[in-house]
């Protein structure tokens, strides 16, 4: 495809059109996965597309919204790592997740968004997370990296009663904890059942007629190689998570490991009366706590590397070593889930990113010299998202549009596509 660049002077933010000089006919983008980057690119590419173009979009996902690993997680969001520690760009990441939560949140009718403090369906629950302090060795690295938290996300260093005023029965060992009430807890599913009520409600304001039609559907089917999707669209954006190391074109060329992780469900039963706090915030420690309501809750996650297994069905051996595994961990700061009883669990294959003098960092940038060099369509990456996918999404996927759009991999951070470098060292 000739690719022309033509200023769109609809929306100030939106880039640079990249345009066939030969036709047209609307621009036909595929994107494939409905988890947290496909649907935070679709909707970027439906926000910043000029008004006066026309697009059609087509998401690929065999499943649809949320079946992989995007749909199994936690949902614990925040900027930092496990050390308190500001991740790379954690503040336009931050802010940009916040922005789509919204956008989300504003598809759902209002008498769904009832639960500030109970999930109940909702999308967001804004609780705060806490993080107790459990090693030594690493408390005075904890208090220091918590001084340069973000004011958008702040830190606050509190003693074991205040944090047992926030979760009665806690144990704090080391008399420190680390506590973010800005910080909220995402119902996955829901999220991106509303995200993509959000993408189409983008497309219902343009009419089939009018000029810059914008029209978006969901194919549930699987994509066995990217050369089926060949001579039918201008770009192909690939965010299938751990199953992109699957197709054919990308087998052995991304530095990405997969790793299953599983998710217990458990619940108080109603005879026992020690619930968790109305207004408790959920925990971060060797495994960690989402709460759900002060009866459910969600414990996570075991890692199991070099697994292949993308299903979330888990079977009851495996439930059962997760719980063995988990359980510990988590008694160990809060010795009441004793009292908790298991109900289920689900799983995730996630695909892990290689650690980065930033970071263990996303996948991002053209691949076309890797699917088919000198193809009439460009292929794009979205992936490598890891255990942080929740909050790099917002952000990546709106640079991931910018740079589809405008056919400018130089919008994408050099950080994201240095890979491409090392691979081809």
């Amino acid at each position: 495809m000739v690719c022309v660049c033509r200023a769109s002077a609809v929306h100030s933010a939106a880039p640079s059109l990249a345009l066939s000089s030969l036709s047209a006919r609307p621009l036909r983008y595929a994107v494939l996965g409905a988890g947290f980057a496909g649907l935070s690119v679709t909707w970027h590419l439906l926000k910043l597309c000029p008004k006066d173009i026309s697009l059609l979009i087509d998401i690929y996902d065999e499943v649809g919204t949320g079946g992989g690993a995007s749909g199994v997680a936690g949902g614990l969001l925040h900027p930092y790592s496990p050390k308190v520690k500001p991740l790379w760009k954690g503040a336009e990441c931050w802010a940009e997740c916040l922005k789509l939560l919204s956008v989300a949140e504003s598809a759902l009718p209002s008498k769904e968004l009832d639960g500030y403090h109970n999930m109940n369906g909702s999308v967001v629950l804004r609780r705060g997370i806490l993080r107790p302090a459990i090693s030594l060795k690493n408390l005075m690295m904890l208090k220091e990296n918590a001084q340069n938290g973000l004011d958008s996300c702040r830190i606050e260093t509190i003693d074991g009663d205040a944090a047992q005023n926030l979760v009665p029965k806690l144990n704090i060992p080391l008399n420190t904890a680390f506590y973010m009430p800005q910080a909220v807890n995402i119902n996955a599913q829901r999220y991106l059942e509303a995200l993509f009520i959000a993408c189409q409600n983008l497309t219902k304001e343009t009419s089939p007629s009018s000029l810059g039609h914008k029209e978006l559907f969901l194919q549930k089917k699987s994509i066995k190689e990217l050369g089926e999707l060949e001579g039918t669209y201008d770009a192909v954006i690939v965010c299938l998570g751990a199953k992109m190391i699957m197709l054919p074109e990308l087998t052995g060329k991304l530095p990405l490991r997969t790793c299953r992780g599983v998710v217990a469900h458990f619940q108080l039963p109603d005879d026992i009366s020690n619930a968790y706090p109305e207004l408790g915030p959920s925990i971060l420690s060797d495994a960690w706590l989402a709460i759900q309501s002060p009866r459910s809750l969600y414990m996570g996650s075991t890692w199991e590397w070099k697994s292949t297994n993308s299903s979330p069905e888990v079977s009851e051996e495996e439930g059962s070593r997760a719980v063995a595994e988990l359980l510990p961990k988590v008694s160990a700061i809060y010795p009441s889930i004793k009292e908790w009883s298991f109900r289920r669990a689900r799983a995730g294959l996630r695909a892990m990113p290689p650690l980065t003098p930033h970071g263990s960092l996303p996948l991002m940038g053209c691949i076309d010299e890797i699917v088919r060099p000198n193809s009439s369509c460009k292929y794009w990456l979205f992936g490598g998202l890891g255990s942080r996918g929740l909050l790099y999404h917002g952000w990546l996927g709106k640079l991931t549009a910018q740079a589809v759009l405008s056919c400018k991999e130089e919008l994408i951070p050099s950080e994201l596509i240095s890979w491409k470098k090392v691979m081809n060292s």
